[in-house]
């Protein structure tokens, strides 16, 4: 009975710990480029590679989720039928990692040792169980360039790990963190913490 009790209470520990980790995400950012020091951010259009145009809802769902960062650092969407100032690239990649247990040679996790009952002594195995849970390595970039010379202006990118996949709000997050200090470059790499809405 004391094992099944330790057993909830680390559960609803790991609980707790997950939704308060999720709270926040934290990134490495890296930022290089040339943006002028007299320019102000502009009007912009997304502009998407060849594979980005063969997969055009995913492609949507990236661009939207990089709007709010742009937004942020003052830039604003095109109106229709007008010239944007600057042309915008962005990119996303996951990768998961599973730790299999056979990864370990003792991957059993058990032990050998004595029992003494009584005047007896007996040799003795035990059986440890083992949870391993997936890993992603997840990185954001983008790409500003000039729309009248091409030139590329700003480039920026924000990794992170975790225990979960991308979704919606940690690649906002992300895109954030990468746009956080637009135009300075900073540190290469730099934390950046971006807090999540509850």
């Amino acid at each position: 009975m004391k094992t099944l009790s330790r057993l909830a209470l680390l559960a609803g520990a790991l609980l707790l710990g997950g939704c308060a980790a999720m709270r926040s995400v934290s990134s490495d950012v890296s930022s290089y480029g040339e943006w002028p020091a007299e320019r102000q951010p502009g009007a912009y259009a997304f502009e998407r590679l060849p594979s980005q145009q063969a997969r055009p809802a995913e492609s949507e769902a990236l661009e939207a989720a990089a709007r709010g960062a742009l937004a942020q650092a003052g830039f604003k969407p095109v109106d229709a039928g007008k010239e944007p100032d600057v042309l915008v690239q962005v990119g996303v990649r996951e990768a998961r990692t599973d730790l299999s247990p056979w990864d370990d040679p003792l991957w059993w996790r058990g032990g050998f040792g004595y029992w003494r009952g009584g005047p007896w002594v007996s040799p003795r195995w035990s059986l440890g169980m083992r949870y391993d849970f997936p890993r992603y390595e997840r990185q954001v970039a983008l790409l500003i360039r000039d729309r009248a010379s091409g030139k590329p202006l700003f480039e920026t990118r924000a990794s992170s790990e975790g225990s979960s996949r991308l979704d919606d709000a940690v690649l906002g997050a992300m895109f954030q963190a990468a746009m956080m200090d637009f135009p300075r470059l900073g540190v290469n790499p730099r934390r950046v913490v971006v807090e999540l809405p509850h």
